[in-house]
């Protein structure tokens, strides 16, 4: 099994840039780092290795399976952490959600680039309406769950990080409209909580995060997650 590492997760990232370059040819138009690896807080074991496309067209299931195939023969180990962000020269099609572009035009770190396309920066409305809607009912979701386990399986240690984390980094972006590390997403709690919300248990899941522990130390405190889904959906009712 590889041990993965930052600058493993970057040579990774840009075997995959080197992929699309040889596939697409001139209708690449960058392979980029996003994510952890682009504006820090890159955690072996609990990060992502995010990469965003741009093509003339977008890319197919038939090319994104291939560079799955490919990926998983190089290291499954990596390829198992790849999410991959793709779009058209007009971000029209793709796989590209409000957050990520945000991300995207703030903190996009090039691998091949041939001509930078640079969509229109979503606003804090898009971000409240985008983060308001999937991703709030999937962590609200998921913290029921945890809520309700007897036992923390080791499937379930990411999840819970993430979930446990997620406030800092839902508050950040609502009241912001931009994305940034969790690092900088929980120091942001220190001005910016919502009512109610734990910061101090945020600030242990980072802590846990950095150090790359398993959170069974953490997992006493699921109950907490209901009373952090309600503080959050305090700031569903704000108004632009």
């Amino acid at each position: 099994m590889a041990a993965i590492t930052e600058g493993s997760a970057r040579a990774f990232a840009r075997d995959v840039a080197a992929f699309w370059d040889d596939a697409l040819g001139t209708r690449l138009l960058g392979v980029y780092l996003l994510g952890s690896l682009a504006h820090g807080g890159f955690s072996p074991r609990y990060s992502d290795i995010d990469v965003g496309l741009v093509a003339e067209q977008g890319v197919g299931p038939d090319a994104l399976a291939q560079m799955r195939e490919r990926a998983a023969a190089s290291s499954p180990e990596h390829a198992a952490k790849l999410s991959l962000f793709w779009a058209d020269r007009a971000f029209s099609i793709g796989r590209f959600p409000p957050l990520d572009r945000v991300d995207y035009v703030d903190h996009a770190v090039p691998l091949v680039e041939r001509e930078r396309v640079t969509p229109a920066r979503p606003g804090r409305a898009e971000i409240r309406a985008y983060l308001g809607g999937h991703p709030y009912a999937g962590w609200v979701d998921g913290a029921r769950k945890f809520a309700t386990l007897a036992k923390l399986q080791p499937d379930d240690h990411k999840p819970y990080i993430r979930a446990l984390l997620y406030p800092a980094r839902f508050v950040y972006s609502w009241r912001t409209g931009a994305m940034a590390s969790n690092d900088d997403a929980v120091s942001f709690l220190a001005e910016g909580a919502p009512a109610g919300l734990d910061v101090a248990l945020v600030e242990r899941a980072l802590a846990c995060r950095q150090q790359g522990r398993d959170p069974d130390a953490l997992f006493a405190e699921r109950a907490t997650l209901l009373r952090q889904v309600a503080a959050c959906a305090t700031l569903l009712a704000e108004q632009d």
